[in-house]
């Protein structure tokens, strides 16, 4: 199965002049969705990890599904203001503008070691801020694995020259 073929693309998407890659299209279909969290599944056995965190929101949709086979805790990092309980947040530069994501304060402990999962990478800003949540609860990043990555944009390369280990299943153009 070709999981590219279910991916859509959306132009001038949220502002003119991205390119916007939608999962929504892989995740109705429940066999290129199944095909998907087998692929994360598998690549995730390289790793040893003790939690599962997943980035806000479309983040979830897998990192849920593979924290559920896998039965390993499953950590939400948040947009700012999203969670009730104390947290650490991280400011970060996005494509088009600025953001914070938080995580609470009790769900990483000291020697955690955490697999993030995200549906895309494009620049690697919020990824970044990703592991310096986790680093900052005083836990380590196993790795990164991403469904898409926007290979022109680097993310990816900013996550390996800051020594992450990183997967994708799948390379797209990020313009």
């Amino acid at each position: 199965m070709n999981l590219k073929d279910y991916i859509r693309s959306i132009t001038d998407y949220p502002k003119k002049g991205i390119l916007f890659r939608d999962i929504t299209t892989l995740i109705k279909d429940e066999n290129a969705f199944a095909e998907t969290i087998n692929q994360i599944v598998e690549r995730s056995k390289k790793y040893n990890f003790t939690k599962i965190a997943a980035i806000e929101s479309r983040g979830f949709v897998f990192a849920s599904a593979v924290s559920y086979i896998l039965k390993k805790p499953f950590i939400l990092l948040r947009k700012k203001n999203k969670l009730p309980a104390d947290v650490h947040s991280v400011d970060f530069e996005l494509e088009y503008g600025t953001a914070t994501i938080e995580v609470h304060k009790d769900s990483i402990s000291d020697g955690d070691s955490v697999l993030i999962i995200d549906d895309l990478i494009a620049t690697g800003g919020t990824a970044e801020a990703a592991a310096k949540l986790i680093e900052i609860s005083e836990g380590k990043v196993a790795a990164f694995i991403f469904v898409i990555n926007l290979f022109d944009l680097g993310g990816c390369d900013k996550l390996i020259k800051n020594n992450y280990k990183v997967e994708n299943l799948l390379d797209f153009p990020g313009h």
